[in-house]
C-alpha cells in the first residue's frame, strides 16, 4: 500500500493506492486556511476507508512542487516522519506533473509562485517556468489547464481544474519508480522540495547552501 500526499497549493489532496499504484481512497480539498493542518487526519481518514492499517504501508509518496513554501514544508515533513517510522521507502513526485496525470485534458499546470507570478508546466515539457501573470499566454487562459482554485479565480483562467486528485497520481507515479529506477526511493534524508525559488523575504544565498526545510 501506498500512502500519498500533495500539498504545494490550496487545494491539497491525499490518497491510499495499492502498491501498483491503483487508487482506493482520493480525497481532496479546496480554500480553506491552515488546510496543510488536515492532511495527517485526512490520510488517517483515508486509510481507515480503504479497510487498511498503517502497517500496510510499503510505501510513502510526496509532492515535492513547486508551489506553496508552508503547504511544501508541511507535506514533505509528514511524509518523512511517516516514511522514518513506518521504514518504508520514500517517493518525491514533481507535482506539477502528477496535476497534468490527474488531468489529462489539461494543456498545462499552474500554480502560484508569488504575488503575481506563477509557475507554468506546459504538457510536453519537462521543467516549468516561472512567468508573471500579465504575460500569460491567451491558450492557457482559455483552455483546460490544472490550477488550485484560488489561483483559477485570481487569473480568470476560462477552464481552471483544481488538482483534488492529484494525491492518486503521485501514487501512481511513485509505483512506476519504485518498480523501475528507484526500487528503493529517494534518500530520506536528501529529499527536500523543489521551490525553484527562495522564500518571501530573502534576496539572495548566503556563501554556504541553505535547506529551506
Amino acid at each position: 500500500m501506498i500512502l500519498a500526499i500533495e500539498s504545494a497549493s490550496t487545494d491539497p489532496s491525499v490518497a491510499v493506492a495499492e502498491a501498483d499504484g491503483e487508487p482506493l481512497v482520493v480525497d481532496g480539498w479546496s480554500g480553506r486556511p491552515g488546510q496543510s493542518r488536515e492532511l495527517l487526519p485526512r490520510l488517517l481518514a483515508a486509510v481507515e476507508r480503504a479497510s487498511r492499517q498503517l502497517g500496510d504501508t510499503t510505501a510513502v509518496a510526496v509532492g515535492i512542487g513547486p508551489g506553496s513554501f508552508t503547504g511544501l514544508r508541511v507535506g514533505m515533513s509528514l511524509a518523512k516522519g511517516l516514511a522514518f517510522g513506518l521504514q518504508v521507502p520514500i517517493v518525491g513526485i514533481p507535482s506539477l506533473a502528477a496535476w497534468l496525470a490527474a488531468e489529462p485534458d489539461a494543456r498545462a499546470a499552474l500554480a502560484r509562485a508569488g504575488a503575481h507570478e506563477v509557475f507554468v508546466l506546459v504538457r510536453g515539457t519537462l521543467d516549468p517556468a516561472i512567468v508573471h501573470e500579465d504575460g500569460l499566454p491567451e491558450a492557457i487562459r482559455s483552455e483546460p489547464v490544472a490550477a488550485p482554485e484560488e489561483l483559477a479565480s485570481a487569473l480568470a483562467l476560462a477552464e481552471g481544474r483544481p488538482p483534488l486528485r492529484a494525491a492518486g497520481s503521485v501514487a501512481a507515479l511513485a509505483a512506476e519508480r519504485l518498480a523501475g529506477d528507484a526500487p528503493a526511493g529517494d534518500d530520506l534524508r536528501r529529499l527536500e522540495p523543489a521551490y525553484l525559488r527562495m522564500p518571501r523575504g530573502v534576496r539572495e544565498l548566503p556563501a554556504e547552501s541553505v535547506k529551506w526545510l
